[in-house]
């Protein structure tokens, strides 16, 4: 290797049609070091790695590892060279244990060549505890929060010994402690000499771990930057070539109405294992108004908007919409009541991705669609046309799979299927998540203009800056319960991260 070089890519170029998603990029890793790889959704970061790591074979270009060309046929081979990729959309089993899907593949033998299942448990928490993950290796995955699961991915990639780490958006789940115990196994692994590129939108990250930052736009590197002289103005105008403005939408919060949504005393009686469901949360939001909800990873804010959006559990308390009592027990009646929900985790939960974006687009309104039993194409099309016009959707053709489209580009889909059932309350869960900063000043000035035309947002999300910039009033959750109501015109993050802690008065 010289100096030190672990990887490079030279001239690495990838279509996909007419689309050019790579062009003629050229990319080092050292070892030893963290090198970030910046740009919005669809810059071709995901496409570059996916080269690196054998996932995309029929490519343009020259990958070295190690001194030495390869040409991947696929990850197992990439693997075998020590290259991991921790992927941001997350590739578990649910129904299989945290140890089954660490050692998925690769399960440890007896010298019979049977399963050594309790061999497989001690690695297994050995790999846990070095992650900073109290967790049971039995336990399934599919019952564990999304922030616990990204941490058994990070914990998969370390089973593998791997050289070089690939790491795309690995904290956008985690609480801020997770992300201290994450950034401590990157040290750990840097120290031992692996290479780490590290993909994130979150320039606080990137300073904090990063030594070098790669600029990617449109598929080509626009810029490099060494991160100790870097600021986040200087990345953030490289990434959407242009001068940054201000970020978050401001609307008039004169203009507030009545009370849309109120709940009050909301308790969850089905308790569900590795759920923090509802135990007292109280809070209105008025016409007009954008309503956060903070708290730590456990605090219920996903599951007290799944039950107001209608997941059928068992509550006690009252929920009023427009000042009547209502019970949505399913998420149709949900939208019929004017509530729609944009989920935390779009590509499981708000997509089906091996539909087109047509068919995505108008999932909710099929029935507003339908003259005598059939759906009338024209309004489909029309119904669409002014989704992808309105939220600037960027598509080679409505008819493509939405599983073709970049994340934020994606979470503008399931956005436009929600916003076309015209509703009255608007329930998000860390609707930014994953979204580079160009897609999500587009989703903060589309939850101004929400807000301007009466509907009341309820906004989930574990970035505090977005609670400050984005909304009027914050509702602090812990427990399950309601701890604080801050109006951001007053409460800045620091407020909000200590009422998380318990370490205001409670209401």
């Amino acid at each position: 290797m010289d100096d030190g070089v672990l990887v490079r890519l030279a001239g690495i170029s990838k279509s996909y049609g007419g689309v050019k998603a790579c062009r003629d990029v050229d990319f080092t890793l050292r070892a030893g070091e963290v090198h970030a790889l910046l740009g919005e959704n669809g810059a071709g970061k995901s496409t570059l790695m996916r080269v690196l790591s054998g996932d995309i074979t029929d490519y343009q270009g020259v990958v070295v590892v190690a001194g030495a060309e390869v040409h991947f046929h696929g990850p197992a081979d990439a693997q075998r060279s020590g290259i991991a990729m921790i992927h941001q959309e997350l590739d578990l089993v649910p129904g299989l244990s945290v140890a089954e899907n660490i050692f998925l593949g690769r399960e440890p033998r007896t010298r019979l060549r049977t399963l050594d299942r309790r061999a497989m448990l001690r690695l297994t928490r050995e790999l846990l505890h070095r992650t900073g993950i109290d967790l049971d290796p039995r336990r399934p995955v599919g019952s564990l929060r999304t922030g616990e699961q990204q941490l058994v991915t990070i914990a998969k990639a370390l089973s593998l010994d791997a050289r070089v780490l690939i790491m795309d958006e690995p904290t956008s789940a985690l609480t801020a402690a997770e992300v201290d115990r994450m950034f401590t196994v990157i040290g750990e692994l840097r120290r031992n000499g692996a290479g780490i590129v590290y993909i994130s939108h979150r320039m606080d990250e990137i300073g904090r771990i990063a030594s070098r930052a790669t600029v990617l736009r449109n598929g080509a590197v626009v810029a490099s930057f060494d991160v100790r002289k870097m600021t986040a103005t200087q990345a953030a105008e490289a990434m959407i070539g242009r001068p940054v403005q201000a970020l978050f939408s401001t609307h008039d919060d004169a203009a507030l109405g009545e009370p849309v949504l109120a709940v009050r005393d909301l308790v969850v009686t089905r308790q569900r294992p590795g759920r923090r469901e509802p135990a007292g949360i109280s809070l209105t939001v008025r016409r007009g108004e954008i309503v956060g909800l903070a708290g730590l990873l456990g605090s219920g804010r996903t599951e007290l908007l799944e039950t107001l959006f209608g997941a059928g559990r068992s509550w006690q308390g009252s929920v009023l919409l427009h000042g009547k009592p209502i019970r949505p027990r399913t998420p149709r009646q949900a939208l019929r009541l004017g509530i729609a929900f944009v989920p935390e985790d779009r590509r499981s939960l708000g997509l089906a991705l091996d539909h087109s974006v047509l068919a995505n687009t108008v999932l909710s309104i099929v029935d507003r669609l339908s003259v005598l039993g059939m759906v009338s194409r024209q309004r489909e099309q029309a119904s669409v046309a002014r989704i992808v016009r309105e939220l600037q959707v960027k598509l080679a053709s409505v008819r493509s799979p939405v599983s073709t489209l970049s994340g934020g580009n994606q979470q503008k889909v399931v956005f436009g299927r929600m916003l076309l059932t015209s509703p009255s309350v608007l329930l998000l869960d860390e609707p930014t998540r994953g979204v580079d900063v160009g897609a999500k000043a587009e989703i903060y000035q589309l939850l101004g203009q929400l807000a301007a035309s009466g509907v009341g947002v309820l906004l989930a999300s574990s970035e505090l800056a977005e609670l400050v910039g984005v909304c009027d009033r914050v509702i602090v959750l812990r427990g399950g319960r309601t701890v604080a109501e801050l109006p951001t015109a007053q409460a800045g993050e620091a407020e909000l991260l200590a009422a998380s802690m318990g370490e205001v008065v409670p209401l």
